[in-house]
């Protein structure tokens, strides 16, 4: 019987455990699942012979270590400033890691001791990063393979709503962790665009998006994401002129999270006091010449009419009530995420959207040839959500694919190369996660 331990049962944990679990039996696997609430571990894992839902503080450093020691493979889908905690105890126990999140600083400082022990540390395994840079390397090496040289590489990704329930001014509702949805973006972005270096700040990010053709969706909204030219030399394109990665939205949600951004809405650093504060009253916070009205101070500042989408947007989450917020002392992100979790919320039958592309213009034969390969993944409520099932199934192929010591890989990685893309792609499309290819 092999251990698996999982810390975190939160949205995009759904798929995982119902793979890990589907899988046991046949595979001889027992799953332990650890998080600070134990109804939510139970109400994903069941009744199942196979699974132990576990109650932990994970900053418990003896509880946690105890539970990695019990254990064949780790799994975390723990917020991202956690997982340093998670990866110091595996190395301690000598266990392999997996998890959906980026590779940060700290844990590249364990890189000589992760490759000493002989383990496997494999991050950036789900969806963004994770599919992506699986599907993108299958390509580029194919191209390479037949003789291609690569030019332009662009690579988009979204999670969104379902066009069946579409239904409020922001063409969204969340699907994964709110919190990340409220600071996206705000460190900028950088990406390299016919031989220039770009540099974009977070105030320019949603300020000037543009839009890309999905077959069967229609125009889509990006803006770049984070860091791109650190992947120019993980997927061996150092000399492109162009290499983008760019986040997908819905065009509306650009704008109006654009306005968000210039009121200050979204700054995470100073905290204030809501007990007596209106809503209306921290909208306008910023803004230092008032004009009328609360909408009309608003529309004035952000040079839109009091009628525009803009402000029907606003006025959709409350930004506009004289109801007192009431949340104690809060920096502004918190109250925005209190926000977005309440009127942006998933209802029941809500149905979300995973998108993907990638661009790639190359030349063979003389011949310039621009490719597109594209993923649509659909949900099926608000729990089984294309979101889980494109961050969870990845983790749990990979698993299996280490407990059958079908990989023999150690280090600090990421999932770029053939014998890792190739079994965790072909099993993907048995879940109905599958790319169509267009050439010009």
């Amino acid at each position: 019987m092999k251990n698996i331990l999982l810390f975190g049962a939160g949205k995009s944990a759904t798929s995982l455990i119902d793979y890990l679990l589907t899988n046991a039996p046949r595979q001889k696997w027992h799953v332990t699942v650890a998080d600070h609430d134990l109804s939510l571990i139970k109400s994903k894992t069941g009744k199942s012979y196979y699974a132990t839902p576990t109650a932990l503080d994970i900053k418990d450093h003896a509880a946690r270590l105890q539970l990695i020691r019990e254990t064949d493979l780790v799994i975390s889908l723990l917020p991202a400033s956690l997982h340093i905690l998670v990866a110091k105890d595996c190395l301690e126990a000598k266990k392999n890691l997996l998890t959906a999140s980026y590779i940060d600083p700290e844990v590249r400082k364990l890189q000589p001791e992760i490759e000493k022990a002989g383990l496997l540390f494999m991050y950036e395994m789900g969806l963004d990063p994770g599919i992506d840079h699986m599907s993108a390397m299958k390509l580029i090496h194919s191209i390479e393979k037949k003789g291609g040289q690569i030019f332009s590489f662009k690579s988009y990704c979204g999670g969104l709503i379902s066009p069946d329930s579409n239904d409020n001014p922001w063409q969204y509702k969340v699907s994964w962790n709110a919190r990340n949805i409220v600071l996206a973006g705000s460190s900028g972005a950088t990406y390299k665009e016919k031989g220039k270096v770009k540099e974009v700040t977070y105030e320019q990010l949603f300020d000037h998006t543009k839009t890309i053709q999905v077959p069967g969706l229609g125009k889509l909204a990006f803006y770049p994401n984070r860091d791109s030219l650190g992947y120019m030399e993980v997927y061996k394109l150092e000399e492109l002129a162009t290499f983008m990665r760019a986040t997908l939205r819905f065009p509306d949600f650009c704008e109006g999270w654009n306005a968000l951004v210039k009121l200050g809405l979204t700054e995470d650093t100073t905290k204030i006091v809501t007990d007596q504060l209106t809503w209306a009253q921290w909208t306008t916070n910023r803004i230092t010449e008032q004009a009328g009205t609360p909408e009309e101070s608003i529309a004035q500042y952000l040079s839109v009419s009091t009628k525009s989408k803009v402000l029907r947007q606003l006025k959709f989450m409350g930004l506009l009530s004289t109801d007192v917020i009431n949340l104690g002392e809060q920096t502004n992100a918190d109250i925005l995420q209190f926000l977005v979790e309440n009127k942006l919320k998933m209802e029941p039958a809500d149905k979300d959207m995973i998108v993907m592309m990638h661009e790639i213009e190359f030349e063979r034969r003389n011949m310039a040839t621009r490719m597109h390969s594209y993923m649509i993944a659909q949900g099926e409520d608000n729990i089984h959500t294309a979101m889980a099932k494109t961050v969870g199934l990845p983790l749990g192929i990979m698993a299996k694919l280490i407990l059958q010591e079908k990989v023999t890989l150690t280090g600090l990685q990421i999932p770029v190369m053939p014998e890792i893309y190739n079994p965790v792609l072909k099993e993907l499309e048995e879940y109905d996660i599958r790319f169509e290819e267009s050439f010009e």
